[in-house]
């Protein structure tokens, strides 16, 4: 190939440019065809983002405490729900924007932008004094990380089309495993002066700030993730060419559904129907995940006398820890050989159908106690976990599959500002839905319902789990092809 003009294949009808990045991984791919395992371990440079939003998890009750601003234990949750919701309403703003910049100057670039962002904003949360400062530095890290979209584009532009699944099931691990490793992290390393007296004396730094060594660590994963990804490798098309060669179909674009006609390129997205219903399924799923994930570790957490397991932040860490090293296995193990069998939409499905039940029997988890109570919940938050992110990585597929590689970073970046407005209310529906459950244990009305105790103190437990049950059915429903609908 000449510098600067392009070595046309008539076989095939590929374009390749020899001073364009986006060319050099499709020669790449069209040379090796497995799975690029080297290109997609930077996948997990995303990995910083998947941690940031839920390290303060076990945490933030201890957090509000300090902040000296709940009146009573029951509205704990209530003000956590702020710290937890700020970080995605700042997503919601930018996303869009950030998809932008990344169909026009690279993935790459947001995605190291997003990372460096995470360092700088992780570690003044980390400082977090008041609640205010919390809830800012969270709002401004929304603001920035950018960088989820462009790793779902990478991930499907890096992979050839039979290997997708395994690339975008390999976002949804490092979604999962960050959703329960964060706060395991938060829950182990929280209050260090006060649970590793030896290593952190009193009156010492981390005394001072007690929140601040969890929030460390996550800013040296990011740093490495930053460092990490000055490698990755570029997936976007960059280069002059004639209207004649830009339709020319390279092996990129070669995705099921995609016709890749002047028409289609210049199709809005908003009009785009397969692409618009896999997001409002997936921003529906994303909030019953995110509140999900808060009034777990909310219940977790609790006194047996409102319905909780009294677990101490150590013991639910060592469950989430679990959590996630189950979900490596499932999704990077089992995911692609049961998508390569039965397909992606009837996983999304069949996972919904299964989380209705198990989430019902929650709270009959509290009334297990020592080992087997471990047990069964470690079970459980393992299939749930296991069966979010089937459903996350099926919606993932057909949204990636519904548009062409020059609107893929805007199409991410519409789907994550409406799942982050979605998952903001996540944490503060959740929270204050878990407050208003324990403020309204002996009511006539719903969740107390009167009962007398023990079973008071289970209703509003019940209720709780039954909202998000609700949520659960809707987005099932949604799963229908009258409403979801596929790239033709």
């Amino acid at each position: 190939m000449d510098n600067g003009t392009a070595n046309q294949m008539p076989s095939n009808k590929v374009v390749y440019h020899e001073n364009c990045e986006g060319c050099k991984v499709d020669a790449r791919k069209e040379k090796h065809k497995g799975v690029p395992y080297k290109e997609l371990i930077f996948i997990w440079g995303g990995f910083s983002d998947c941690f940031f939003p839920r390290i303060y998890a076990l945490f933030h009750n201890l957090q509000i405490e300090d902040f000296r601003i709940a009146k009573k234990e029951e509205d704990i949750g209530f003000y956590a729900g702020f710290v937890g919701s700020a970080y995605m309403f700042g997503r919601a703003a930018t996303s869009i924007l950030w998809g932008m910049i990344a169909d026009r100057y690279g993935r790459k670039p947001v995605i190291i932008i997003g990372t460096l962002a995470v360092v700088i904003m992780n570690t003044l949360f980390g400082l977090s004094t008041k609640l205010w400062m919390a809830v800012s530095t969270r709002f401004i890290l929304g603001l920035l990380c950018g960088l989820l979209g462009p790793i779902k584009a990478y991930a499907c532009e890096v992979c050839r089309p039979e290997h997708q699944a395994v690339g975008l099931s390999l976002i949804t691990t490092s979604w999962g495993v960050g959703l329960v490793l964060g706060p395991a992290i938060g829950g182990f390393l929280a209050k260090p002066a006060k649970k590793y007296p030896k290593v952190f004396p009193a009156g010492s730094f981390f005394a001072r700030f007690p929140f601040f060594l969890p929030c460390l660590c996550i800013s040296i994963c990011a740093g490495l993730a930053f460092i990490t990804c000055w490698w990755l490798p570029e997936t976007l098309h960059r280069h002059n060419v004639t209207n004649e060669e830009q339709n020319v179909e390279d092996k990129n674009e070669k995705l099921p559904g995609i016709d890749r006609t002047k028409s289609d390129t210049e199709k809005s997205l908003v009009r785009n129907w397969p692409l618009m219903s896999s997001i409002i399924v997936y921003s529906l799923f994303s909030l019953h995940d995110m509140a999900y994930s808060e009034i777990f570790s909310l219940w977790a957490v609790s006194p047996k006398k409102f319905g909780g397991l009294s677990f101490s932040t150590k013991k639910v860490g060592t469950a989430l820890s679990i959590t996630g090293a189950g979900l490596i296995v499932s999704q990077q193990v089992l995911y692609p050989i049961v998508e390569r069998i039965s397909g992606h939409v009837i996983i999304t499905r069949t996972a919904s159908v299964l989380s209705i039940p198990l989430l019902t029997s929650y709270p009959f988890i509290a009334r297990f106690s020592g080992v087997s109570q471990f047990l069964v919940l470690n079970c459980a938050s393992v299939l749930k976990n296991a069966f979010s992110n089937a459903i996350l990585t099926g919606l993932f597929l057909i949204q990636n599959n519904a548009v062409p590689q020059h609107q893929r970073g805007a199409a991410n970046g519409i789907a994550m500002t409406s799942m982050s407005l979605f998952k903001a209310f996540g944490p503060a529906g959740g929270g204050a839905i878990f407050s208003w459950a324990l403020k309204r244990i002996s009511a006539s009305f719903l969740p107390g319902i009167g009962t007398s105790y023990p079973l008071s103190h289970f209703a509003g437990v019940h209720m709780v789990f039954f909202l998000l049950n609700v949520i659960e059915a809707l987005g099932l429903i949604l799963t229908c092809r009258a409403f979801l609908q596929f790239p033709k």
